[in-house]
């Protein structure tokens, strides 16, 4: 802004009196102007957030240009958590219902009058909402509720991890960091009475449950909105039941919000909670493996509980090309023979009747357990860490897909401890042991077993939002 001064300056005027010349002084005001004040922003962060909750932060806060100013998100970093917004001329961050899990760093841009601009990144961290929404996931005797710890260890030479990826350590791919995307893959609650919209499936349609499904606009991305196109961009909703309907899953891959209620994705999938029905044998889902994401992700809600019921998601850089219950497609690398010549690859490999050979192993669905006398005291003064490592020797991790050799899948979260995570890294592949799951089958085209299980009680300490 400028500002204006007036100085008092010395002037020698002549001027003739009685025809003789004399020169007097005189002051004459002048008037000099200052350099404009740099345009900055002053606003040194912004509030928590908690996923279907409103939020408002104060208005964004700058200082120098030429007022008025204009506020707007870049695309330099990510993006508002979704369901948030901007306003243009306040600054004011706000979302009637946050749908983001985790943490959102992102740059915000000023603009003044004179069309100057200055930037700063900001984080918005948010807790997640894993209440499940009064759903079961699945039923209680569905294999991914079965603790594996007293099972026969799998000596087929499919199961074991390949000895290439066995010093790969625990990675968690969850955390509240915000760098600058949340890290982990998120879910969102809906209603049973969310709008269905319509969904444009891009690569995979044939394998691909139909259109519609009940995704909300804020629906959160895995990477945020801004992630590539070519990333995972898993997109999760768990909506509750009602109206007749069960509780029921929808998962996408590559999704894309269209900004008209619409989506784009490269394939979706959609589970009857209700239900132990599997994928039709050969489809694809969010997973390579044919999977249903979420029930295998750790959330932070569980962990707080201490107890952690489910195998946990994680990835291995290459999967055998084949395909063990309960998972239902593969893609991969390797083959395996019988005694009568090679198996077909992409097709159901027994475990109560296993290959002869293989040329490689770890095939899709394939559960593991951390060995039983492995010491995890390492980790004592960690409880987050130390519930997921009890969770590992007792229900085991399962192989969904290919990816970074030993990456274990969460949700994103703000109240994650990320050092206490860390503890994890401790650990290698080497330590786990393949588990043959066979005695618990009922049928290879369902996820029920022979055993009556006690689901976990669902978190009690979480708002629900019944709107969206």
């Amino acid at each position: 802004m400028k500002k204006t001064f007036f100085f008092a300056k010395l002037a020698l005027v002549p001027t003739l009196i009685l025809g003789i010349p004399i020169v007097h002084a005189a002051f004459i005001g002048t008037e000099e102007t200052s350099a404009a004040t740099a345009l900055t922003i002053t606003t040194s962060s912004l509030p928590a957030a908690t996923q279907l909750q409103p939020y408002a932060a104060p208005g964004l806060t700058a200082t120098g240009g030429v007022a008025p100013y204009s506020w707007s998100v870049t695309t330099a970093a990510a993006t508002l958590p979704e369901g948030m917004t901007i306003d243009s001329a306040s600054g004011i961050i706000s979302s009637a219902s946050v749908g983001g899990q985790g943490g959102y760093q992102f740059q915000v841009q000023v603009t003044d009058a004179a069309a100057t601009t200055a930037t700063a990144l900001f984080t918005i961290n948010v807790a997640g909402n894993n209440a499940h929404a009064g759903c079961s996931i699945f039923p209680a005797n569905n294999i991914f509720h079965q603790r594996v710890d007293s099972l026969p260890v799998d000596n087929s030479p499919a199961a074991p991890i390949p000895a290439v990826y066995q010093p790969s350590t625990i990675k968690p791919f969850f955390g509240n960091d915000a760098s600058p995307y949340p890290n982990g893959i998120p879910f969102i609650q809906v209603p049973a009475g969310q709008a269905p919209v319509s969904m444009t499936w891009l690569l995979y349609g044939d394998e691909s449950d139909p259109s519609p499904y009940p995704f909300p606009a804020n629906t959160p991305i895995e990477g945020s909105a801004n992630a590539g196109a070519d990333t995972d961009r898993h997109g999760l909703v768990l909506q509750t039941a009602g109206g007749g309907q069960p509780c029921k899953l929808y998962e996408t891959w590559q999704a894309i919000y269209n900004g008209d209620t619409t989506w784009s994705a490269s394939n979706g999938a959609m589970w009857d909670l209700s239900s132990n029905n599997l994928r039709p044998f050969g489809w694809t889902s969010g997973d390579a493996a044919g999977l249903p994401i979420m029930p295998l992700t750790v959330n932070y809600d569980e962990v707080a509980a201490g107890k952690v019921g489910h195998p946990i998601r994680f990835t291995l850089n290459h999967m055998l090309n084949y395909i063990v219950w309960p998972a239902r497609h593969a893609a991969g690398t390797g083959s395996c023979s019988s005694a009568t010549g090679t198996i077909p690859i992409q097709t159901l490999i027994s475990q109560s009747a296993p290959p002869a050979s293989c040329t490689f192993s770890g095939p899709s669905g394939q559960i593991y357990r951390l060995k039983a006398n492995v010491d995890t005291s390492v980790c004592k003064n960690f409880p987050q860490a130390s519930t997921i490592l009890t969770s590992m020797k007792q229900y085991g991790i399962i192989l969904a897909d290919n990816g970074s050799s030993g990456g274990l899948i969460g949700t994103p979260d703000s109240r994650w401890n990320n050092n206490d995570l860390a503890c994890l890294r401790n650990f290698t592949l080497a330590q786990f042991e393949p588990v043959n799951v066979s005695s618990l089958q009922v049928s290879a085209n369902s996820g029920a077993t022979n055993v009556a299980a006690t689901l976990p009680a669902a978190p009690t300490n979480l708002k629900i939002s019944g709107d969206h």
